[in-house]
């Protein structure tokens, strides 16, 4: 097994995992991780992919993560400055379904 496998293997398996606890917890600092997870999961596709037999390296694939990388610390950061003010205004920084009747 190549390494490019490995870390392809290893991004999918990421992202499937961060893509369940999406669905599954109702606690926005969970899923605020979760996405993060997933991202880091396509940070490591884009890698593992961008590697080729040739001995020459393709500069925009990792050029693409950095700026991933950079674009995700930001969203964090709003993500996060939002569920604290939800959490301040609401009491609560979970997700929950009002019922319409």
């Amino acid at each position: 097994m190549n390494n490019a496998y490995l870390y392809a293997l290893t991004g999918i398996v990421l992202f499937t995992l961060g893509l369940y606890a999406l669905i599954i917890y109702s606690h926005l600092l969970r899923k605020i991780l979760a996405i993060n997870i997933m991202a880091s999961g396509v940070f490591l596709q884009l890698v593992a992919l961008s590697t080729r037999a040739r001995p020459l390296l393709d500069a925009v694939p990792h050029a693409m993560v950095i700026t991933g990388i950079v674009v995700a610390v930001s969203a964090t950061a709003l993500a996060l400055a939002l569920m604290l003010r939800l959490r301040d205004a609401s009491g609560s920084a979970e997700l929950i379904e009002e019922s319409t009747e």
